[in-house]
């Protein structure tokens, strides 16, 4: 009779480990389940993923760039424009009355 306290005491064990196993593998089951209805929702809002967000922001820095280089060439093409096109003096006539006599 000595080895019935500890007989169970062994099942009673046995049954903590078991129980500690299955709420583990309840554990996963729900986290597995609210990934899968998280993923589902961010899917459902149509959200964008980081690295799509990262190109694009990286594109349009590029693009911002690209546009402020092109201002300053038309800026310097319209001041060379603009100083080709400035009215030389033009010689004075002589007056119409020193022609008339």
């Amino acid at each position: 009779m000595n080895q019935g306290p500890n007989r169970l005491f062994d099942e009673f064990a046995k049954l903590m480990t078991d129980a500690a196993g299955a709420a583990q593998g309840m554990k996963k089951e729900a986290e597995t389940a609210f990934r899968a209805q998280a993923e589902k929702f961010l899917s459902d809002m149509d959200l964008v993923k980081r690295d799509d967000f990262e190109a694009v922001r990286e594109m349009a820095a590029n693009a911002r760039n690209e546009n402020e280089s092109l201002k300053n060439q038309i800026d310097a093409l319209e001041q060379r424009i603009s100083s080709l096109e400035k009215p030389k003096s033009a010689p004075k006539r002589a007056s119409s009355r020193a022609t008339k006599k």
